[in-house]
Protein backbone atom coordinates (compact mmCIF):
# COMPACT_ATOMS: atom_id res chain seq x y z
CA UNK A 1 0.00 0.00 0.00
CA UNK A 2 2.32 2.64 -1.23
CA UNK A 3 0.34 5.46 -1.60
CA UNK A 4 0.89 9.17 -0.61
CA UNK A 5 -1.89 10.01 2.09
CA UNK A 6 -0.98 14.03 1.01
CA UNK A 7 -1.73 13.84 -2.80
CA UNK A 8 -5.10 12.01 -1.50
CA UNK A 9 -5.67 14.53 1.15
CA UNK A 10 -5.13 17.55 -1.87
CA UNK A 11 -7.37 15.31 -4.35
CA UNK A 12 -10.01 15.18 -1.57
CA UNK A 13 -10.15 18.51 -0.90
CA UNK A 14 -9.66 19.92 -4.64
CA UNK A 15 -11.96 17.46 -6.31
CA UNK A 16 -13.56 15.38 -3.68
CA UNK A 17 -13.44 11.77 -4.49
CA UNK A 18 -9.98 9.75 -5.94
CA UNK A 19 -9.96 5.74 -7.26
CA UNK A 20 -6.91 4.31 -6.44
CA UNK A 21 -6.48 1.28 -9.25
CA UNK A 22 -4.57 -1.97 -8.06
CA UNK A 23 -4.33 -0.23 -4.57
CA UNK A 24 -4.62 -3.42 -3.13
CA UNK A 25 -2.44 -6.85 -3.60
CA UNK A 26 -4.10 -9.70 -5.28
CA UNK A 27 -2.77 -11.92 -1.78
CA UNK A 28 -4.71 -9.83 0.56
CA UNK A 29 -7.89 -9.25 -2.08
CA UNK A 30 -8.20 -13.05 -2.16
CA UNK A 31 -7.75 -13.01 1.72
CA UNK A 32 -10.05 -10.44 2.39
CA UNK A 33 -12.73 -12.03 -0.09
CA UNK A 34 -12.09 -15.52 1.53
CA UNK A 35 -12.85 -13.69 4.89
CA UNK A 36 -15.94 -12.43 3.59
CA UNK A 37 -17.04 -15.58 1.86
CA UNK A 38 -16.59 -17.60 5.30
CA UNK A 39 -18.59 -15.06 7.13
CA UNK A 40 -21.55 -15.09 4.30
CA UNK A 41 -21.37 -18.83 4.32
CA UNK A 42 -21.85 -19.44 8.03
CA UNK A 43 -24.91 -16.68 7.86
CA UNK A 44 -23.07 -13.86 9.55
CA UNK A 45 -24.22 -11.15 7.08
CA UNK A 46 -27.85 -9.83 7.65
CA UNK A 47 -29.87 -7.60 5.01
CA UNK A 48 -28.75 -3.84 4.70
CA UNK A 49 -30.80 -1.29 6.31
CA UNK A 50 -31.23 2.28 5.62
CA UNK A 51 -30.95 4.70 8.71
CA UNK A 52 -29.37 3.85 11.97
CA UNK A 53 -30.73 3.05 15.85
CA UNK A 54 -34.27 3.28 16.50
CA UNK A 55 -34.74 4.54 12.53
CA UNK A 56 -33.02 1.52 11.01
CA UNK A 57 -35.41 -0.02 8.61
CA UNK A 58 -34.78 -2.72 5.66
CA UNK A 59 -36.53 -1.97 2.19
CA UNK A 60 -35.52 -4.08 -0.45
CA UNK A 61 -36.54 -1.62 -2.67
CA UNK A 62 -33.76 1.19 -2.02
CA UNK A 63 -31.07 -1.94 -1.30
CA UNK A 64 -30.94 -5.53 -1.98
CA UNK A 65 -26.89 -6.41 -0.21
CA UNK A 66 -26.01 -7.90 2.49
CA UNK A 67 -23.67 -6.38 5.53
CA UNK A 68 -21.25 -7.83 8.19
CA UNK A 69 -19.80 -5.11 10.32
CA UNK A 70 -16.41 -5.18 11.45
CA UNK A 71 -14.05 -5.17 14.43
CA UNK A 72 -10.83 -4.02 14.80
CA UNK A 73 -8.25 -6.66 13.39
CA UNK A 74 -5.34 -7.93 14.79
CA UNK A 75 -3.48 -9.33 12.34
CA UNK A 76 -3.88 -10.09 8.45
CA UNK A 77 -4.94 -8.13 4.98
CA UNK A 78 -7.59 -6.47 7.31
CA UNK A 79 -5.35 -5.54 10.05
CA UNK A 80 -3.27 -3.88 7.49
CA UNK A 81 -5.86 -2.32 5.80
CA UNK A 82 -7.97 -0.88 8.85
CA UNK A 83 -3.63 0.75 9.38
CA UNK A 84 -3.97 2.36 5.91
CA UNK A 85 -6.89 3.95 6.83
CA UNK A 86 -6.02 4.99 9.95
CA UNK A 87 -3.08 6.49 8.56
CA UNK A 88 -5.11 8.31 6.42
CA UNK A 89 -7.15 9.58 8.78
CA UNK A 90 -4.33 11.35 10.92
CA UNK A 91 -2.99 12.58 8.00
CA UNK A 92 -6.39 14.42 6.58
CA UNK A 93 -6.92 15.88 10.77
CA UNK A 94 -2.92 17.22 9.73
CA UNK A 95 -3.53 18.63 6.96
CA UNK A 96 -7.50 19.25 6.33
CA UNK A 97 -7.96 19.86 9.97
CA UNK A 98 -11.41 17.54 9.97
CA UNK A 99 -11.32 16.39 13.90
CA UNK A 100 -11.78 12.30 11.94
CA UNK A 101 -11.98 10.05 15.52
CA UNK A 102 -13.05 6.59 14.14
CA UNK A 103 -13.38 4.24 11.15
CA UNK A 104 -16.87 2.33 10.84
CA UNK A 105 -16.71 -0.53 7.96
CA UNK A 106 -18.59 -3.58 7.00
CA UNK A 107 -17.73 -6.47 3.90
CA UNK A 108 -20.78 -5.83 1.94
CA UNK A 109 -22.04 -8.88 -0.55
CA UNK A 110 -24.31 -8.12 -3.63
CA UNK A 111 -26.25 -11.46 -4.99
CA UNK A 112 -26.64 -11.17 -8.54
CA UNK A 113 -29.32 -8.77 -9.36
CA UNK A 114 -29.08 -7.00 -5.83
CA UNK A 115 -28.64 -3.09 -6.17
CA UNK A 116 -28.72 0.12 -4.17
CA UNK A 117 -30.62 3.06 -5.02
CA UNK A 118 -28.69 6.31 -5.52
CA UNK A 119 -28.38 8.32 -2.17
CA UNK A 120 -25.69 9.97 0.01
CA UNK A 121 -23.54 8.30 2.77
CA UNK A 122 -25.05 10.34 5.54
CA UNK A 123 -27.81 9.23 7.47
CA UNK A 124 -30.81 11.81 8.05
CA UNK A 125 -30.10 15.10 10.19
CA UNK A 126 -26.25 13.96 11.24
CA UNK A 127 -23.05 14.65 9.23
CA UNK A 128 -20.93 12.90 11.08
CA UNK A 129 -19.32 10.32 8.12
CA UNK A 130 -16.82 12.54 6.22
CA UNK A 131 -15.26 10.18 3.67
CA UNK A 132 -16.28 7.42 2.22
CA UNK A 133 -13.71 4.28 1.40
CA UNK A 134 -15.47 1.47 -0.77
CA UNK A 135 -12.15 -1.56 -1.22
CA UNK A 136 -13.37 -4.04 -4.17
CA UNK A 137 -12.75 -7.93 -3.65
CA UNK A 138 -13.71 -9.24 -7.25
CA UNK A 139 -11.34 -11.24 -9.14
CA UNK A 140 -11.61 -11.32 -13.10
CA UNK A 141 -14.97 -8.64 -12.90
CA UNK A 142 -15.94 -7.51 -16.96
CA UNK A 143 -18.15 -4.86 -17.51
CA UNK A 144 -20.57 -7.37 -18.89
CA UNK A 145 -20.93 -8.59 -15.06
CA UNK A 146 -22.28 -4.72 -14.43
CA UNK A 147 -22.35 -4.06 -10.98
CA UNK A 148 -20.93 -0.47 -11.19
CA UNK A 149 -21.04 2.19 -8.79
CA UNK A 150 -22.62 4.88 -10.67
CA UNK A 151 -20.85 8.15 -9.26
CA UNK A 152 -22.61 11.44 -10.03
CA UNK A 153 -19.74 13.61 -10.42
CA UNK A 154 -21.21 17.53 -10.29
CA UNK A 155 -22.21 16.39 -6.74
CA UNK A 156 -25.74 16.73 -7.64
CA UNK A 157 -28.98 14.14 -7.50
CA UNK A 158 -28.30 12.78 -10.92
CA UNK A 159 -26.42 14.54 -14.04
CA UNK A 160 -22.96 14.05 -14.98
CA UNK A 161 -21.39 10.13 -13.93
CA UNK A 162 -19.00 8.42 -14.43
CA UNK A 163 -19.15 4.41 -13.72
CA UNK A 164 -16.55 3.01 -11.50
CA UNK A 165 -16.63 -1.32 -12.40
CA UNK A 166 -15.71 -3.17 -8.57
CA UNK A 167 -12.06 -4.57 -9.98
CA UNK A 168 -10.48 -6.25 -7.51
CA UNK A 169 -7.92 -4.26 -5.33
CA UNK A 170 -9.08 -0.91 -6.37
CA UNK A 171 -10.53 1.95 -3.68
CA UNK A 172 -12.63 4.54 -4.04
CA UNK A 173 -12.55 7.24 -1.72
CA UNK A 174 -14.66 10.65 -2.01
CA UNK A 175 -16.45 13.17 0.63
CA UNK A 176 -19.11 11.36 1.76
CA UNK A 177 -22.05 14.42 2.09
CA UNK A 178 -21.08 15.52 -1.50
CA UNK A 179 -21.61 13.00 -3.82
CA UNK A 180 -24.53 10.58 -4.69
CA UNK A 181 -23.95 7.48 -5.72
CA UNK A 182 -25.68 4.09 -6.43
CA UNK A 183 -24.94 0.40 -7.12
CA UNK A 184 -25.92 -0.79 -10.05
CA UNK A 185 -27.54 -4.85 -10.28
CA UNK A 186 -24.69 -6.97 -10.59
CA UNK A 187 -24.71 -9.97 -12.87
CA UNK A 188 -22.78 -11.97 -10.81
CA UNK A 189 -22.10 -12.31 -6.86
CA UNK A 190 -20.20 -8.83 -5.75
CA UNK A 191 -17.87 -8.19 -2.59
CA UNK A 192 -16.46 -5.18 -1.36
CA UNK A 193 -15.84 -3.52 1.84
CA UNK A 194 -17.12 -0.59 2.54
CA UNK A 195 -15.92 2.17 5.71
CA UNK A 196 -16.61 5.69 6.46
CA UNK A 197 -14.00 7.66 8.43
CA UNK A 198 -16.01 9.39 10.96
CA UNK A 199 -16.17 13.12 12.46
CA UNK A 200 -18.66 14.40 15.26
CA UNK A 201 -21.17 15.66 13.64
CA UNK A 202 -19.07 18.17 11.26
CA UNK A 203 -19.19 18.93 7.83
CA UNK A 204 -16.53 18.90 5.06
Amino acid sequence: MTVDVETIADTLADKGWIVLPDFLPLEQVRELREQARTQWDEGAFHAAGIGRGQELNVDESIRSDYVQWLERAEQGALADYQTFIEDLRVNLNRLLYLGLFEFESHFAVYPPGAFYRRHLDNFRGTSARIVTAVLYLNENWQESDCGQLRFYTDGSDGGEYVDIYPHAGQLVLFRSAKFWHEVMPARRERFSLTGWVRARGSAF
